[in-house]
Order: C-alpha cells, then structure tokens, then sequence
C-alpha cells in the first residue's frame, strides 16, 4: 500500500491486506444451505470454497436445491461503503487540517497519521473482499484505491521508506523524518480501534466474528525468502516508479497503480505483499505465525533495504541507463 517525493509512486498495499485470523469456525447449518462462516485468516482458508464457485458457501446435502445466500449481494455493498467512508472522511480531515494547523512539522505529522489510519482502516475491510470474492476482486480494489490515495494524500506517505529515500536525496531533517515514522506508526496501529467496532455491529455477513484480536501471520514461507521477496518486489516497484516519473507518460498514475497491485499479487500467497512496514505493523504485528523479530526482519529491513536498493540502483549511471533503455523511443 508508498507515496511521496517522486511523481509517481503508488502506496503498497498491501498486499495481503490481511486481517487478524481467527480459528475457522464449525459449518452451521440454516435452512436448506451449508454455510461456512467467514474466517479471518485470507486466502488459505477461504480458497476451497472459492474453487467451488462460490466463496461464501458450500453445497447442502444432495437432492435439495439451494441459491446463493441474499446477504452476500449486500456483503459486498456494505464493505464498498465502509471503505468509501473511511476514505471520504480522511480527505475531509486533511483539507481541515491543512487550513488550520500552521506548523509545517505538526502539520506533516498529522497528515502521515491521518494517511496511514486510513490506508491500514481501508486495507482491513479490503481483506474482506479478498476472502470472500477472491483475489481478483481485490486486486480491482486495490488498483483504484492507490489511485485516490495518490490524488488525496497530497505530500502525505504513509510509508516509512520514502521519507528515508527524500532524507538521503535532499538531506531533509532526519529528526522530522523519525516523527512523521512514529506518527505513521500510530495511526496504523489505532485503526482497528474503530475498524473492531464496526465489525462488532456485524451489519454485513461477512462481518460475524470478525471483531475479536486474534490473528495469524500471512508469512507462509521461511523468514529470509520472506525478507528477500518484500525487499526484491519493493525495489522493482520502486524503480518502476522512478521510470514513470522520467519519462511521465499519460495515465502514468494508473500504469504505476497497476504495476504495484500486481507485484502484491504476485506476493499474494507468500509473504503477503505488504511492501510497506506500516500497513504490515498495522495488521499483522504480534499476530500467531512469526515473532515480533521475524517481522522486523522481514517486513521493514525488507522493504526497506529494498527502498534503498532501487536508490542506489537508480544513482549509477550505467545501471540507469539499462534500465531506461528499453522505454526510450527508437530514432529512425
């Protein structure tokens, strides 16, 4: 879900924007369907029933016929609009803030907050999507969302990686860095206070049993292939951003949008595709799977020694030069 200096680069969702797990709970029987209610863990539990056809349930015993279940059509209204909202009251946030708050160092920290709250609060009810429509639909999600968050978060981040990239580039202030880091932190991590709450209201389906702290890590492959694929996948989509804003092609906002959303899909069932220390702090610090250091490991040395890997890339002259080469026009 990773924005900032450059023109074009999209925040790094992540990838797995994963919720919190919970034990997959007993299939309960209503009326004539088999329903199996909905898990907290993504994809792994979740993609029996969607090779089925169908990601909310499954078929009842033979000889009775059933349709879909009527809730599912509002499922998915429901999360739309919970996202939309949260997205539509944190741009208006950030205009108020913008026009009242004066400092330039509050005002920046207030805005990565804002920014990061919204972008791990989005990404919790994404993963709703992602479990039960599959990834398809919320790759589409993911897609249009970095596009707002690019047109709305302004000089805002939300990513760790790209005020340190603007520190080594300008030589900005590197005790303003580490505040806006703390802030985008905090917002990231208060987001499922008012995310919990709103599952505990269950108004979706796909909302029973959400709202409890329990969670499972999305790393599903051994810590240092972990680090390598977040810290790999980041310098690509770091790089790719750096092509875009060289040569700012038309649409060049959605193209890199599309770009990062398939590198998360990419990672979708390995490490989670997070690229991105604060979207993956924010959902699955703490969680059953890994420890705290192994998420250290690989969520923030990764992707950010990734960040910083594309940077050193891009300030070679013979490697940049490679890299541009193939999108640069012919001459007859």
């Amino acid at each position: 879900m990773v924005l900032i200096s450059h023109p074009y680069v999209p925040v790094h969702l992540p990838s797995c924007l994963y919720l919190p797990a919970v034990p997959v709970i007993l299939p309960v029987i209503m009326g004539d369907l088999l329903i199996l209610p909905p898990s907290r863990h993504h994809h792994h539990e979740t993609a029996g029933l969607a090779v089925q056809g169908h990601p909310l349930w499954e078929p009842a015993p033979a000889g009775i016929d059933v349709e879909p279940p009527a809730g599912e059509n509002m499922s998915i209204v429901v999360s739309s609009l919970t996202i939309a909202t949260q997205m539509a009251l944190s741009h208006f946030i950030r205009g108020r803030l913008s026009e009242m708050v004066e400092g330039e160092l509050l005002k920046g920290c207030l805005l990565e907050l804002v920014a990061a709250a919204e972008m791990c609060g989005t990404c919790f009810e994404l993963i709703i999507i992602a479990d039960n429509y599959g990834v398809y639909a919320y790759g589409v999600y993911l897609f249009l969302m970095t596009i707002w968050w690019g047109q709305s978060w302004g000089t805002a981040t939300a990513c760790p990686y790209n005020l340190l990239e603007e520190y080594v580039e300008t030589g900005s202030n590197p005790v303003h860095v580490v505040l806006k880091i703390v802030a985008q932190v905090i917002g990231g991590i208060a987001s499922f206070r008012w995310v919990k709450r709103l599952w505990m209201l269950e108004v979706a389906a796909t909302h029973v049993g959400r709202g409890v702290d329990d969670c499972t890590a999305d790393l599903q492959v051994p810590v240092i292939v972990g680090f390598f694929i977040e810290a790999l996948l980041t310098c690509a989509c770091r790089l790719f951003s750096r092509v875009l804003g060289e040569f700012e092609p038309k649409f060049a906002s959605a193209i890199d949008s599309f770009f990062a959303t398939s590198m998360v899909i990419l990672a979708f069932d390995y490490s989670g595709g997070y690229f991105n220390p604060v979207l993956a702090t924010g959902l699955k610090w703490s969680c059953r799977g890994h420890t705290n250091a192994e998420h250290i490991v690989v969520y923030w040395a990764g992707s950010i020694l990734g960040a910083m890997l594309s940077l050193r890339v891009w300030t070679i002259p013979s490697l940049k030069n490679t890299i541009l080469a193939p999108f640069k026009p012919k001459l007859e």
